[in-house]
């Protein structure tokens, strides 16, 4: 087996990248793909091979950020968000106050997407006029880049209704196109949650937001970086505030100072 340890140390001795975030079991398995990929390559020598090569030692880095998002991914939580979060903040919303979400990782934007999809149909379909904003953020400017553009190929969409692919698309041949009107109620930035100079996205001024989305993220992070993604995320949540996250994280979630909703779904609210 690899030594996780001198690993470590050859990333951040020869190259200064700190991978000691990660959990141990997801490096593990990044350092069997690139073995894989290398062919021939044992893991005794994997190390020697990382200090001596550059070129391999990028690749290794940039395999452990994983870019993906889709639509509606988890159908039990937008279940959960259209029939008892959403209208319970819809309820509690004063005369143009704003709601306002944060998708926290969101790569090239599908999440973004479905919540502002989700949320704007509520509110059509109650006839309100409570304006909203979703921010949606990612380490990634290349994912952001997508993410603005809204296309998507037909292959992409298949979690969204023909209602709202009708409502919030249009086709150009095998291309949809979100449509600006939704776009216009959503902020794509960059954002670093490990960043120590911030807590919450600058675009957003103040945090305070009615409920963020942080999915399938905090499971290849080491439990310390857990606890401090986690920390930020309840600061920039408004008083009783929601955490939306990936079914594989609701023990790690549960541990902390939020409280599940409705179990299973991976929804929780700040304490």
């Amino acid at each position: 087996m690899t030594a996780i340890p001198e690993l470590l140390d050859v990333m951040n001795r020869v190259y200064g990248k700190d991978v000691s975030i990660y959990d141990r079991s997801f490096l593990l398995k990044s350092i069997d793909k690139r073995i894989s990929a290398l062919k021939g390559i044992s893991k005794k020598t994997y190390t020697e091979v990382l200090a001596g090569d550059e070129h391999e030692a990028n690749i290794f880095y940039d395999s452990l950020t994983i870019c993906y998002s889709d639509f509606f991914r988890n159908p039990l939580t937008y279940a959960l968000l259209e029939e008892w979060i959403f209208p319970r903040l819809l309820a509690e919303k004063q005369l143009n106050s704003e709601i306002r979400i944060w998708s926290a990782g969101c790569a090239s934007g599908q999440e973004t997407y479905s919540l502002a999809m989700t949320l704007d149909e509520l509110i059509r379909r109650h006839e309100r006029l409570t304006p909203f904003r979703v921010f949606g953020t990612d380490i990634s400017e290349k994912e952001l880049e997508t993410a603005r553009k809204g296309e998507f190929e037909s292959s992409e969409v298949g979690n969204i209704t023909l209602r709202r692919i009708t409502d919030y698309f249009t086709r150009n041949a095998e291309v949809y196109t979100v449509s600006g009107g939704l776009k216009n109620s959503i902020d794509f930035s960059c954002h670093d949650l490990l960043d120590k100079n911030s807590i919450s996205p600058v675009e957003s001024i103040f945090g305070d937001f009615d409920l963020i989305c942080c999915c399938n993220l905090l499971i290849y992070y080491s439990t310390e970086i857990r606890q401090t993604i986690l920390n930020k995320l309840y600061l920039s949540l408004s008083p009783q505030g929601y955490l939306v996250t990936g079914e594989a994280e609701r023990d790690i979630v549960a541990k902390s100072r939020f409280r599940p909703v409705l179990p299973p779904a991976a929804v929780f609210q700040k304490k």
